[in-house]
């Protein structure tokens, strides 16, 4: 593939300063940007022109009637707007927004909680169509997992940064797992109540840590302080399966695991587990799987003789 005259690395690993596009905001700090594609040809596939993460100065303010590109911004951290085709939406920690050619936009800062956020610019009629189907259309959503989307940011900052064979290609398969996991996550706006979003995080966090000592739903809502209703409204608002459905599909993944593990028979998995019905636990193992754990240990086995 040519290589554009244009910057690639990073800024702060070239030598000498480098030159920033005028739609690089200069209100900043503590930045890192990468640049793979200033002058992208048109074309269908995802093409990644430049990224980074910036942290915002009080004063910061970008008002622009227009932009080249298709881009998606997250916050990390602090608070601030952002004023979408006519639109005001608040923006704080785990807050996702879009803009593309054409959509005026406003962003402003809040300087009493300065904003740290991660963006990325790109095009192309596939990643039009992404965004279109996506939440982002509707202005901004908020993350019920914001971690999943900021470790995908961080994925494009290393991968952007490396001028290596394939580094434009993963970008661009990056932002388009970064398109669908916004699409898994995100909150409308008009739904995120921060208080709820919290104790959903919280409560999910604390059910994926402690999944092999909880069997059941009762369970599950003491380990994290709620009640067993009010456990399910929140994920029925904030998630696309039950709680008990999410306890269920930790346990039968560990259950994979141990499966394939040497000497593990499905009776000593299934109490591991807190199951006290082998037959039962095959029941809830195939419904999650497809298959059953005896068809699930064949196949592990036939594929580590082929090796």
């Amino acid at each position: 593939m040519d290589r554009v005259d244009h910057p690639m690395d990073i800024i702060d690993r070239k030598p000498k300063p480098v030159a920033q596009p005028k739609f690089i905001s200069t209100q900043v700090s503590d930045v890192r940007y990468y640049y793979l594609n200033l002058r992208p040809a048109p074309t269908a596939d995802i093409t990644v022109v430049c990224g980074g993460r910036e942290r915002c100065n009080p004063e910061y303010v970008i008002s622009r009637r227009e932009f080249p590109f298709l881009s998606i911004e997250c916050v990390a951290q602090g608070r601030g707007e952002v004023k979408v085709a006519g639109r005001t939406f608040r923006l704080q920690a785990g807050s996702v927004f879009s803009y593309a050619p054409g959509v005026a936009h406003t962003i402003r800062n809040d300087a009493k909680d300065p904003m740290v956020k991660y963006f990325v610019d790109f095009t192309g009629d596939e990643a039009a169509r992404l965004l279109h189907d996506s939440p982002l259309r509707h202005g901004v959503v908020q993350l019920s997992a914001p971690g999943e989307i900021l470790d995908i940011f961080e994925d494009l900052q290393r991968q952007g940064s490396n001028d290596a064979p394939g580094s434009k290609a993963i970008c661009a398969a990056l932002v388009r797992l970064l398109i669908l996991k916004i699409t898994a996550f995100a909150v409308p706006e008009r739904e995120a109540d921060a208080r709820a979003l919290a104790t959903y995080q919280r409560c999910k966090r604390q059910i994926e840590q402690h999944f092999l000592g909880l069997r059941s739903l009762a369970q599950a809502a003491r380990a994290c302080h709620v009640d067993q209703a009010y456990l399910c409204r929140l994920f029925r608002r904030f998630d696309h399966q039950t709680p008990y459905r999410y306890l269920v599909r930790l346990k039968m993944n560990r259950a994979a695991e141990l499966l394939l593990g040497p000497g593990k028979l499905i009776k000593q998995v299934a109490e591991e587990l807190g199951f006290t019905d082998p037959y039962h636990f095959s029941r809830v193992f195939k419904s999650v799987h497809r298959v059953s754990p005896v068809q699930f240990i064949q196949a592990g086995h036939r594929r580590t003789d082929r090796r």
